[in-house]
């Protein structure tokens, strides 16, 4: 990417793009040919892309380019490309959720997040790779080459969402949908090095579609991610607020304007730090860029509080991970067991097996065990307006090797050779994420540094339910104090 300079143009804001597109400077098509070229030549490299829509895609750039030359009304998102993770329907495009098994299936339905950014203008380039029904911190599946980072090619893009991660690392989008049950958003914005929001569980509406999305256990929420604070927070707008065929479990109201009050700052604001929650394990060199980073908030006005997170977690990972998500997987996919086990990955086997096994009465236990976690971090956002972690523990890490603790130290395993125990590795990468999808707060992903070794290290900061305006604030204060926008993998 140094010494390319026609792709820089795509490394720009979605508002920066925007007043190019108004102002004529450059054409919805001529944004989009560049982007699908880039994905030419770089998805070899990184398998960002499962499916890529270069025709219709054109073809809707087209149909905006048209819009602003006859000075009709566009879109919030008009000729900006984007993309969506595979996961979600995209009618008249295969959706393979990450799976061989589904490899030749095409959707008949827009999910509803797919029709949004359709009818305000978006230009989707296709679909973004994921593990196999986003149940991976990891991207790799039995599709191809593992989903690769642009910083280092033989690492880890992070999961589930790592098809998006890497793509916008790699500027092909300035934005993109993903989704996020245990950190699948926020993983791979910290491995890639860009910014990722998850929203409040039922902030953005799905449509019913067989997926059992619609569960009180799924801790699944979709959200954008991007270069900038400003674009997700704008995509947010787009996909969110109810909707007439929205399944049960949507947030009722319509959201609020995340944009209106975005540069209000945080001023006065109490921020609960935690380097470690009382039991994680980090790496030396995120635990030091992370606190530095924490501290700057102090600069923009905040208090910043060491704080005892008192909430045994090694405790809760087996009843609200182990065994109400494998329940809930086992009652989605179960089925595949008997007709089409050989065909899964490792990871989906091992989750469906276990899920099979889980009892009546241990499944009744563990919810119990989630509303009493749920009620205690409610109770923790009465005495702090934020809490802050690091996103990850570790950085990216290589291809086929997964982390392990052992004496207070984060280690990699080759994962070839026989270490399959998803239930533990899985965890170990969400050490940080996964409690605030039990708890369904809001949660966002923010660039704070480099390793020694040229990777991204990320802090997270996390509000109160509903909250995602302050979210936001507290990102985009960061954000203009430490910006990271000048970085770019030399890919």
């Amino acid at each position: 990417m140094k010494n390319d300079k026609k792709y820089e143009i795509l490394f720009y804001s979605v508002i920066e793009l925007r007043k190019l597109i108004y102002s004529k400077e450059i054409s919805p098509v001529e944004i989009t040919k560049l982007a699908l070229e880039r994905i030419e030549k770089v998805n070899p490299k990184i398998n960002a892309f499962l499916t890529v829509t270069a025709e219709s895609a054109i073809e809707k750039a087209k149909e905006v380019e048209k819009k602003i030359l006859k000075k009709e009304r566009v879109g919030l998102l008009a000729g900006i490309p984007t993309s969506i993770k595979d996961l979600e329907p995209m009618k008249g495009v295969r959706q393979t959720k990450g799976s061989i098994v589904f490899e030749d299936f095409v959707a008949d339905v827009d999910q509803i997040a797919v029709e949004r950014i359709k009818n305000e203008d978006g230009i989707i380039l296709g679909k973004t790779n994921t593990p196999e029904f986003g149940a991976s911190g990891t991207t790799e599946n039995k599709l191809g080459d593992h989903c690769r980072n642009p910083w280092d090619l033989e690492c880890v893009a992070g999961g589930s969402s790592g098809g998006a991660g890497a793509s916008i690392a790699s500027g092909i989008t300035p934005v993109a949908q993903g989704s996020d049950g245990g950190g699948s958003i926020r993983i791979p914005s910290a491995f890639c090095g860009i910014y990722g929001i998850k929203a409040t569980q039922g902030r953005v509406p799905r449509r019913n579609i067989g997926n059992l999305s619609w569960h009180p256990v799924n801790y699944s929420s979709m959200g954008p991610m991007s270069r900038y604070v400003l674009d997700s927070a704008l995509f947010l707008q787009v996909i969110s607020g109810p909707h007439p065929e929205s399944e049960f479990g949507t947030l009722k109201k319509s959201p609020p304007d995340f944009l209106l009050d975005i540069e209000k700052g945080i001023s006065g604001k109490l921020i609960g730090w935690s380097p470690d929650l009382g039991s994680r394990i980090v790496d030396d060199e995120v635990k030091n860029l992370t606190q530095k980073a924490v501290e700057s908030f102090e600069e923009l006005g905040a208090n910043v509080e060491l704080f005892n997170f008192d909430i045994n977690l090694d405790e809760l990972e087996e009843p609200l991970h182990n065994v109400l998500s494998f329940a809930l997987s086992y009652a989605t996919n179960g089925y595949l067991l008997e007709k089409k086990s050989d065909y899964l990955m490792h990871y989906v086997r091992n989750t469906l097996e276990q899920g099979k096994k889980i009892t009546t009465y241990k499944y009744i236990e563990s919810l119990t065990k989630l509303y009493e976690f749920r009620n205690k971090v409610e109770h923790i956002f009465k005495q702090y307006d934020y809490i802050a972690t690091p996103t990850m523990g570790m950085t990216a890490f290589k291809c086929d090797t997964r982390p392990f603790f052992e004496n207070n130290k984060i280690k990699f395993k080759d994962f070839d050779n026989g270490y399959y125990d998803y239930s533990s590795w899985n965890l170990e990468l969400t050490q940080f994420t996964a409690l605030f999808n039990w708890s369904s707060n809001p949660a966002a992903a923010l660039p704070c540094g480099f390793s020694s070794s040229g990777l991204p290290v990320s802090l997270q900061i996390i509000g109160k339910k509903e909250d995602e305006v302050g979210v936001l604030q507290a990102s985009r204060s960061f954000e203009k104090l430490n910006p990271w926008h000048h970085y770019y993998p030399d890919i």
